[in-house]
């Protein structure tokens, strides 16, 4: 029996992945997406015995024929798509494929699904479940208003020093994706949140312990991604609102109610830490969306 080729890949596969990490500065969450889309198609090599330049295009198309009858939806296959052109042109640059078999292929129609996102009167509710007279409930309530005033990532929340939250400028600085700084306006009720966190609740949950990172658990360590999640959902249901409360519903209340109270595309982009402003322009299509409801609703001859 031929020996398997699957090493091939695992190796072409290991070196992209160190390329995202090292050379383009991806973010580890980022460059997870990347490994999870190639591991399938790892999967389907192996299945077939062939290289990475032996699938060629007629192998790329079978391998997203095959996610098709799974039944994925057409953003997952977009996505494996995006995933494949990119892994195929370090391979060209680094020699290992002649021809780039991705070349040609034509990504799914995609429909456009608006973020939910929180009325301003869902938001105070969901603001003023945390306890005031809490150790836990004073970080919480500083947590909640630093995510609405800022519309930061949870990972980018939970990675924030406490030199990054300046409060006399009222700015939070935030390390995004690609290891991109940007500036945020905190908002008054936010840095005072902050402010009563880091003097009545931060020093006694750490005691005698240090950590450089401006939130931190009740027993002191870094708060991770998963907590923030889980908490924000409890929030959530005691505040009575259906909709599932996560810190990117946070971040998609922050931008539109920025938008409908007319902040401008470019300044929202910047907040955002968006690349691309066509990925801020989803949230004009929600407050549009919101307009014709208004006009529905209020207009005698709508």
């Amino acid at each position: 029996m031929a020996a398997s080729k699957s090493p091939d890949m695992r190796t072409h596969l290991d070196g992209f992945l160190e390329y995202l990490r090292v050379e383009k500065g991806l973010a580890r969450n980022t460059v997870d997406a990347y490994e999870r889309d190639l591991q399938k198609f790892r999967q389907f090599l192996e299945k077939h015995d062939w290289t990475v330049g032996e699938a060629g295009p007629t192998g790329i198309r079978k391998f997203l024929a095959g996610l098709d009858q799974k039944h994925l939806d057409s953003r997952t296959i977009a996505r494996q798509i995006v995933s494949l052109r990119h892994f195929y042109r370090y391979l060209r640059r680094e020699g290992a494929v002649i021809l780039n078999p991705t070349e040609n292929l034509e990504s799914p129609r995609i429909w456009k699904v608006l973020p939910k996102y929180l009325t301003v009167e869902e938001t105070e509710r969901v603001l003023e479940q945390p306890l005031a007279d809490t150790l836990l409930g004073i970080r919480d309530r500083a947590i909640l208003e630093l995510l609405y005033a800022t519309g930061l990532r949870v990972s980018e929340l939970a990675s924030l020093r406490v030199a990054d939250a300046n409060r006399e400028a009222g700015f939070v600085r935030a390390l995004g994706k690609g290891n991109k700084q940007r500036l945020i306006p905190m908002g008054k009720l936010a840095v005072v949140a902050v402010e009563k966190y880091l003097m009545d609740s931060r020093p006694r949950l750490l005691g005698l312990r240090q950590s450089p990172y401006l939130f931190v658990s009740h027993r002191g360590g870094r708060l991770t991604r998963q907590s923030l999640w889980l908490r924000l959902s409890r929030y959530g249901r005691q505040a009575g609102i259906r909709k599932r409360i996560t810190p990117h519903l946070l971040r998609h209340s922050f931008a539109t109610h920025l938008l409908a109270r007319g902040a401008d595309l470019r300044s929202l982009q910047t907040m955002l830490g968006h690349a691309d402003i066509a990925t801020t322009q989803v949230y004009t299509h929600v407050v549009t969306s919101r307009l014709r409801e208004v006009y529905n609703q209020c207009h005698p001859r709508a």
